[in-house]
């Protein structure tokens, strides 16, 4: 088949129309514009009707046809518009119903495109839909693009299919920074699970030492990883996720649904929840966890080591975006010193204590689970990234989350009951669990200002600048310790972090 070439699917009743157009809706971005073709009767309306439902995650939405307004908007996840075309008398007229405007906000149906045809997005996706028997037969055509989503989208629904999850309902579910995609899935009867779409990454551009940034920062190039560490920290009795069907080369997997209550009451920490993620880390820290795991297809997962070139690779984000962020040109002396003393506090941090290191352990990932016992009230979420690494990490990830602001009380008193919880399980070395706290602090910190940097500046995504000021606040929290005295005197010369 060629990559071009249109795509044709049987739609024997209204209901796989319905399904057509929530496998359409779970691939949509900004900009995206759908053509919709056919004559009277042959299910246009049906179908716009159940897209923009998707998209609202309200399958009781009221989707009255625009025919005599001509637009109907929706403020949804991603604002949709849907035109009518048909009483148009010419295309100079999208302007004045505020078409482009519509295209640069959100997501565009538009019925009667031929009313308008050479004043479209060329790169729309085309869907053409023709009576056929007792149902409908729809042809979907767009760039090479449009099918790739197509494709990725359609297949996901023949997994669903396969396991045994026949007609479920798909809705968008919130995703992080990663070219993963989640969505929570509903049976007619009830059931619920949520879907990883995790195709196998590139790796991307070579920058070091014929490696990319991805394999010397030992990121996840596919889901294998998040199986074999979700398997783990099941059998150590926590609430990771339990795998209900998957396709590792597919990179798709149906998980457990453990809900969307989180650690925050009123966007503000709970601290009995907070207090209980760090004794899920203590209970992780305290016995010696293996670097090899296993996987279902007998193969071995190797939890990578988060050595020198992971640490550094991140803390350099922050020369290569955040600098110029502010307008501040790095000389190479002031980067050289700047890597330098990164090799050194790395020496310092890799002879702390190690464990696993889940790498994004704050509250967008955790759940509270109120039917749960003891330590498995935490559902542990996102940690396909996990390595090898300093135990105090993932606690100062914690305290120190960065889309919510963490009181310096509040991350003092984690501290102290991580601690006690650490003592209560043997012997434990509390100086030393500080010093590595501050490094891991910092050398997190330092990487997110340079990664949200980059994701303003280069991926177009604004919306995380608005978390710089906390971060810088947590770093400077982290650069009182006296073993970040060299770092904080950097900082200082080069780069202030009080502007």
């Amino acid at each position: 088949m060629s990559a071009l070439e249109p795509i044709r699917l049987e739609l024997p009743d209204e209901a796989a129309t319905i399904r057509l157009a929530e496998d359409v809706a779970a691939k949509l971005a900004i900009g995206d514009v759908i053509a919709l073709r056919g004559d009277l009767g042959a299910g246009k309306t049906s179908f716009a009707r159940a897209l923009i439902r998707a998209v609202a995650g309200n399958s009781e939405l009221e989707v009255p046809s625009p025919t005599f307004t001509i637009v109907q908007t929706y403020d949804t996840r991603l604002p949709i518009a849907h035109f009518d075309l048909y009483r148009l008398s010419s295309a100079d007229e999208l302007e004045e119903i505020g078409f482009d405007e519509a295209v640069s906000e959100g997501v565009v149906l538009v019925e009667w495109p031929e009313r308008a045809e050479e004043s479209l997005p060329a790169n729309r996706l085309e869907v053409a839909l023709e009576i056929h028997g007792a149902g409908r037969m729809a042809t979907l055509s767009g760039d090479a693009g449009w099918l790739k989503r197509l494709r990725r989208t359609l297949a996901v629904r023949h997994f669903l299919d396969g396991a045994g999850w026949v007609g479920a309902d798909r809705r968008h579910l919130q995703g992080d920074a990663s070219s993963r995609t989640y969505e929570r899935v509903h049976t007619p009867d009830g059931a619920s699970a949520v879907l990883m779409d995790a195709p196998e990454q590139n790796p991307g551009w070579v920058v070091r030492d014929g490696k990319s940034y991805d394999e010397i920062a030992h990121r996840a190039a596919d889901i294998r990883p998040f199986v074999a560490i979700g398997n783990a920290l099941r059998d150590a009795g926590l609430s990771a996720p339990a795998i209900l069907a998957g396709d590792l080369p597919a990179g798709l997997l149906l998980l457990e649904d453990l809900g969307s209550e989180g650690l925050l009451r009123a966007g503000e920490p709970i601290f009995e929840r907070y207090a209980l993620a760090v004794e899920v880390l203590a209970h992780i820290h305290a016995t010696p966890r293996p670097d090899r795991l296993p996987l279902p297809d007998g193969a071995t997962h190797v939890v990578p080591p988060f050595d020198l070139g992971a640490v550094s690779i991140e803390v350099e984000l922050l020369l290569r975006w955040y600098a110029p962020l502010t307008k501040v040109e790095l000389s190479p002396d002031a980067e050289a010193a700047f890597v330098q003393i990164w090799a050194d506090l790395f020496a310092v941090f890799d002879r702390a204590e190690k464990s696993w290191l889940l790498r994004d352990f704050h509250s967008p990932n955790l759940l509270w689970l109120t039917e749960r016992e003891g330590l498995a009230r935490l559902g542990v979420l996102d940690y396909q990234d996990a390595m090898m690494g300093a135990s105090a990490y993932d606690v100062a990830s914690l305290g120190q989350d960065v889309r919510l602001t963490i009181a310096p009380e509040f991350e003092t008193a984690l501290k102290a009951r991580y601690v006690a919880s650490r003592l209560s399980l043997g012997a434990f070395d509390a100086v030393r669990f500080e010093e590595a706290y501050a490094i891991s602090g910092a050398q997190r910190t330092t990487k997110i200002l340079g990664g949200f940097a980059r994701l303003a500046l280069s991926a177009g995504k604004p919306q995380y600048l608005r978390h710089i000021p906390r971060v810088r606040g947590y770093l400077k929290r982290c650069l009182r310790h006296p073993v970040l005295s060299g770092l904080a005197l950097w900082y200082e010369r080069y780069l202030p972090l009080d502007d």
